[in-house]
């Protein structure tokens, strides 16, 4: 079927579909309901979930956040506000420290280390974000996070030996919260299946509700939401996980390296 059977169904435009389908309006409950008899969906309980699914979104696009202080957020702006609503985060990251456990000082130094972006004003609100953003892995709710990073991450002199210090010694304080799991691969595990990019796995605690992967890109973002491709990125970073070290392997690492960092041997 196309757009325009459905939006012959709905007494509504194409263009009303096409913003439904891409998630930039809210879903109704009767819009719902007309487009499940069109496609042959009757089951009571799968058009139940379908309505839970639109009540809950519904909700969170009425729900101001604290991300609506930082119009700057830009298309981060989408991202934050998942987070935010999210349960636990699955991350693997190749060349940075996630941005839930950046110190303030790695965070200022990446944002005026980028050219396009290496403004005092720019660098200034992304710290502002992302120690606003960090409060869910202390607060209630709080978030579950499994990080598992990349050695390469660890090593780039982002802002300089004293910003490194102090980013790694985070890291360590980090890994001892029951809601935070970290894990190191470290360059000896040679080739693995993480090579091809980092990603993030969002979950949710609604029922029904899909898994969310997002990946950046230099210019724009990617999103995948449920179905094949996110079960294939969630089967990947259990094998990358398997590859890294242990959590209490990984925490030794980090403080060896801190050492180094210390006696200018990073």
């Amino acid at each position: 079927m196309t757009q325009t059977h459905a939006a012959k169904v709905l007494t509504g435009s194409t263009t009303k579909v096409a913003k439904m389908e891409g998630g930039w309006v809210p879903m109704r409950d009767p819009d719902i309901r007309a487009l499940c008899e069109l496609y042959g969906l009757s089951d009571p309980a799968a058009v139940g979930g379908l309505l839970e699914l639109a009540r809950v979104d519904r909700e969170r696009r009425k729900a101001k956040g604290w991300w609506n202080e930082f119009p700057n957020l830009g298309d981060m702006q989408e991202y934050v506000a998942l987070e935010n609503a999210a349960t636990s985060i699955r991350t693997w990251q190749l060349c940075l420290v996630p941005g839930l456990l950046q110190t303030p000082g790695y965070a200022r130094a990446l944002a005026m280390g980028n050219s396009t972006k290496g403004h005092p004003d720019r660098g200034e609100t992304l710290v502002a974000t992302r120690i606003a953003r960090q409060r869910r892995l202390s607060e209630e709710p709080i978030l579950d996070l499994w990080a598992v990073v990349h050695e390469s991450a660890l090593r780039h002199r982002v802002g300089g030996p004293a910003v490194m210090r102090e980013q790694l010694k985070r890291l360590e304080e980090a890994a001892q919260q029951p809601n935070i799991t970290i894990q190191i691969l470290p360059f000896e595990a040679g080739e693995h299946l993480g090579m091809g990019g980092a990603f993030n796995i969002i979950s949710f605690a609604e029922p029904g509700a899909m898994d969310v992967v997002y990946t950046e890109t230099a210019f724009g973002q990617l999103w995948v939401e449920g179905g094949d491709e996110a079960a294939q990125h969630q089967e990947l970073f259990e094998k990358i996980a398997r590859d890294a070290l242990a959590e209490s392997e990984s925490r030794s690492f980090i403080e060896a390296l801190r050492g180094d960092v210390s006696n200018g041997g990073f």
